[in-house]
């Protein structure tokens, strides 16, 4: 064979297999992504996740070359608040699959994951706070410094997580989530367990709000919260930023 052919050649060895960027259908790493099990406020009030919440993410997760396990305290299907269903437009089919059979969190290993990811809302406030699984999987990812992100009522998982010396994860550090005022203007304050931007500032952290149902980010190192449903989109971004980082 010629020298040039050699050459051509090995040129087209290179730019088959010497490329730095991965196919565009392989995936990087795996996000944790964990929801509510719960579904009821009182008897004939359902609940459960907040779509938006979980599909926004979930989709700029994917886009994003990301796998996404969805996870949960009881496992299996999660309850979506009926509320947050959009009259006349169905949810997207890999949504509804994501949400139809989620694992146990209990039973999965931390450490195989990148980050971890929490929607709202309402049934979180019920079922997170105290579930020990949910208190565990917190304090991973924050003692790791892997980015660990909450958007809505998601935060109630950080209101019953402590760091390995007993002190709450949010003590001195910056967040925001559902404010009081919000809850308020839903006429939910008063059939909830608590409210959250109390919650959060009676554990110490230092609690950032914006106009009700603005668009609010907060980020503090590694932790990422966002303060209601328009947040979720940055809220998601927000994380990705830091793995790409």
């Amino acid at each position: 064979m010629r020298p040039i052919h050699l050459l051509a050649l090995a040129l087209t060895l290179c730019l088959v297999g010497c490329g730095d960027k991965p196919p565009a259908d392989e995936t990087k790493d795996t996000i944790l992504m964990v929801v509510t099990s719960h579904g009821e406020i009182e008897p004939g009030e359902a609940t459960g996740l907040w779509l938006e919440e979980f599909a926004v993410p979930f989709a700029k997760f994917k886009e994003a070359g990301y796998a996404v396990t969805v996870a949960s305290p009881k496992g299996g299907k999660t309850p979506i608040d009926p509320r947050s269903l959009e009259e006349g437009k169905d949810p997207a089919k890999d949504v509804l699959a994501a949400l139809e059979s989620t694992k146990r969190l209990g039973d999965l290993t931390l450490g195989d994951y990148v980050a971890v990811f929490f929607p709202g809302g309402h049934g979180t406030m019920f079922d997170l706070p105290e579930h020990d699984a949910v208190k565990g999987a917190v304090a991973h990812f924050i003692e790791k410094d892997q980015p660990a992100a909450f958007v809505c009522h998601g935060p109630a998982a950080l209101v019953g997580a402590t760091l390995s010396d007993g002190t709450s994860v949010v003590k001195g550090r910056k967040v925001t989530g559902f404010t009081d005022s919000e809850e308020r203007a839903v006429k939910l304050d008063e059939k909830m367990p608590f409210l959250l931007e109390t919650k959060l500032k009676e554990l110490g952290g230092s609690f950032a709000g914006a106009e009700n149902w603005q668009a609010h980010v907060v980020v503090d190192g590694n932790l990422i919260t966002g303060q209601n449903p328009a947040s979720s989109g940055g809220t998601a971004d927000a994380l990705l930023k830091q793995l790409q980082e």
